[in-house]
């Protein structure tokens, strides 16, 4: 249980919408903590790199972390839940992968993870758990790393994703 801001691993990650302009929750907080170079960076990579377009779902974009503790900030945007798990699901995994090969292509030995899509974004967060835990856990099986980190809200957050990650350590799942 935490707050992301406060993190000190090398990279942390921001549930971010399309925009990459800041917004609510775990976004917001990220961008006032980061201060305004963090939103004058987004612009340009919305500019230069995406176009003018917003960044799609269950991609990922990295920049400096400015007035955070973490050096940079990873940005993924999750799913908003319409039911569809199998589509959801698959966007959902593909935040936490991309913003993994991120952090291993720029040699991070350290990232922080929000629970991504599980706030206004509605992924219920027993499935988000499990879809976050097993794509971090494949990942490091495959991948040297170093420490990777959920940082989570809450303590109902805390304790889905501790059950979460007994269950599948377990071999039981949902």
């Amino acid at each position: 249980m935490g707050d992301i801001t406060k993190q000190t691993t090398d990279a942390i990650v921001n549930a971010a919408n399309g925009t990459l302009l800041g917004g609510g929750g775990v976004d917001g907080a990220i961008h006032r903590a980061a201060g305004p170079e963090l939103l004058q960076e987004c612009r340009r990579i919305r500019k230069e790199v995406l176009n003018g377009k917003e960044l799609p779902t269950g991609e990922a974009v990295i920049t400096d972390g400015f007035q955070l503790p973490a050096k940079y900030v990873i940005h993924t945007v999750g799913p908003v839940w319409r039911g569809n798990l199998e589509r959801e699901g698959e966007l959902l995994s593909n935040c936490y992968q991309n913003s993994l090969n991120l952090a291993a292509e720029k040699k991070l030995k350290s990232i922080s993870f929000p629970s991504i899509s599980t706030g206004v974004y509605r992924f219920p967060e027993e499935l988000a758990s499990v879809i976050a835990l097993k794509t971090i856990i494949n990942f490091l099986k495959r991948n040297q790393l170093g420490e990777v980190k959920m940082v989570l809200f809450s303590q109902k957050d805390f304790e889905i994703y501790g059950q979460s990650l007994k269950n599948i350590l377990s071999g039981k799942e949902l």
